[in-house]
């Protein structure tokens, strides 16, 4: 069954995370054509989009207002205009906000494109030296300590390398957990992916505790850890 053409498209584009020299020439193409974009902060967009000499109606679209902006972005997509979602940075719908409107146009036969483009997670994955052949990605933890330790206790029977998003603020408490819960693994803090301060720390969870510990660590960080070998199972079963 073919779609209306009478109906526009969401386009779900990625933004740099840093470089922005990240962002693609399509996603500068669909930014440029869309009737709206919507966005986490438009004045963190703004800017974006002025480096790159664009003018674009441009509205929030948010954790805290998605439920509300539904109707509106669908009015427009409805009536043959194009959306573009972005976030302050990296893909739209990955640990930012985009599920609710990709959902509810999918349901009102509305074509949803995912651009491919600039994210965290796979350039901390490639870069950590751990195996890439399975993993799973595991977003933000929890922020309390007991459900976290609670999460990693789910996740240490994984033989899949583990990824996480993480803030500076807590890192260290994150770190010491997951030395707790899943043991001495390998673990490699990936840190201010493609901007300036981009720094991998590789090692075993003890050793990278050890080395931010007396540091100031600031930055976009995720944390690649080893899943648990199947050697190491074989023992424990």
């Amino acid at each position: 069954m073919e779609r209306s053409t009478e109906k526009g498209t969401l386009y779900l584009v990625p933004t740099p995370i840093g470089n922005l020299s990240d962002i693609t020439r399509r996603a500068l193409d669909v930014l440029e054509k869309s009737t709206l974009v919507a966005c986490e902060d438009t004045r963190v967009s703004g800017r974006l989009l002025a480096h790159f000499g664009l003018k674009k109606k441009l509205i929030s679209y948010h954790d805290f207002n998605e439920e509300k902006r539904l109707p509106q972005l669908l009015e427009v997509l409805s009536a043959g205009g194009d959306v573009a979602v972005i976030t302050d940075a990296g893909s739209p719908g990955l640990s930012d906000p985009a599920f609710r409107i990709i959902r509810a146009a999918i349901a009102n036969d509305i074509t949803v494109s995912p651009l491919p483009g600039a994210n965290a997670l796979i350039p901390a994955l490639t870069g950590s030296g751990l195996p890439l052949d399975r993993f799973f990605f595991e977003g933000f933890l929890p922020n309390k300590s007991g459900a976290r330790k609670n999460r990693l206790d789910k996740l240490k029977g994984l033989e899949h390398t583990l990824i996480f998003y993480e803030s500076p603020h807590r890192v260290r408490k994150v770190v010491a957990e997951m030395l707790e819960v899943l043991g001495d693994r390998r673990v490699c803090l990936a840190r201010e992916i493609s901007k300036l301060h981009e720094e991998f720390i590789r090692g075993a969870l003890s050793e990278v505790l050890d080395a931010i510990e007396p540091r100031a660590i600031k930055g976009e960080i995720v944390l690649v850890v080893e899943g648990l070998s199947r050697k190491r199972k074989a023992t424990d079963g």
